[in-house]
């Protein structure tokens, strides 16, 4: 069977340009599911229907990868379930993705293999940049926060004179790293032995 699936990324774009794509396939409107939410949440509600109906020896079809896929890690995981469960992909402007025949599961490998290999290359480089740089006395990370800065801040605070933007301004820090520290303060005084 095919099934559809169109997805815009806000409540005012319209699907019907996608819509009509998948319907001039020959897919029902039954069998379009369509969902309006930003493609990089991990959470959309209807693909996840959408897969959860799928069976084996039916055709999913989208308009274009960008509508299913957030990067292409994601769309390797997907097709790789996909074909695991006996379903294809096919893709109406990315010709080349049609897992059905045999030239879209080779030209899907390739473009897998080729991305596996960029991710590696970019670990490589990250590792000898880093090997690099301890070769020469840095190690990176974030730089360390000042004792003197993190007292003050907790002085300020204390006076409730000050805004807490003010003393992060004041004392160079985060309003997080400030949080923390006065989190870390109460613990320690609420965990203090009574004397």
């Amino acid at each position: 069977m095919l099934l559809g699936y169109a997805r815009v990324s806000t409540e005012d774009q319209n699907l019907d340009r996608q819509i009509d794509q998948l319907k001039d396939l020959g897919i029902s409107m039954v069998n379009i599911y369509t969902e309006k939410v930003t493609g990089t949440k991990k959470d959309r509600p209807v693909l996840l229907k959408l897969l959860e109906y799928a069976r084996t020896g039916d055709e999913i079809v989208v308009t274009d990868l960008t509508r299913i896929s957030r990067s292409t890690k994601d769309l390797i995981s997907l097709v790789e379930d996909l074909g695991n469960r006996g379903i294809n992909l096919k893709s109406l402007k990315e010709s080349w993705l049609d897992t059905g025949t045999a030239q879209g599961k080779l030209m899907f490998t390739i473009i897998a293999g080729l991305s596996q290999f960029e991710r590696d290359l970019i670990s490589e480089r990250t590792k000898e940049g880093l090997i690099s740089a301890r070769a020469r006395g840095r190690t990176g990370g974030r730089p360390s926060i000042k004792q003197e800065n993190v007292t003050k801040a907790l002085k300020l605070y204390d006076t409730q004179n000050v805004t807490i933007q003010d003393i992060c301004t004041m004392c160079n820090l985060s309003k997080n790293t400030l949080y923390n520290y006065i989190r870390r303060r109460k613990l320690m005084h609420d965990n203090a032995p009574i004397v």
